[in-house]
């Protein structure tokens, strides 16, 4: 697997391209800090069944709590960006 190193002024300016190349690639990107501290960004794989969501339900009253918010919320309907149509 790549693994490239940037610093975070490319990360700064660059954010949504260098997202969008992580996950298409699988490119491990290692972000470099100002005091030398690296961080890593790195795409899941979607059907990988690690239980992520599972252990964040069960042990992560945050992501609890984000969850409950969203089901109250109002839902609307998805509409293509592209054609302005409704995607259902």
């Amino acid at each position: 697997m790549a693994i490239r190193t940037i610093p975070l002024s490319h990360l700064e300016t660059q954010l949504s391209q260098t997202l969008h190349e992580c996950a298409v690639s699988g490119e491990i990107v290692v972000v470099e800090m100002p005091n030398h501290q690296l961080l890593t960004i790195q795409a899941l794989d979607p059907t990988a069944d690690d239980g992520l969501i599972d252990d964040l339900l069960a042990n992560n009253p945050q992501f609890q709590a984000l969850v409950e918010k969203s089901k109250a919320s109002p839902r609307r309907q998805f509409t293509s960006q592209a054609t302005g149509k409704s995607a259902r």
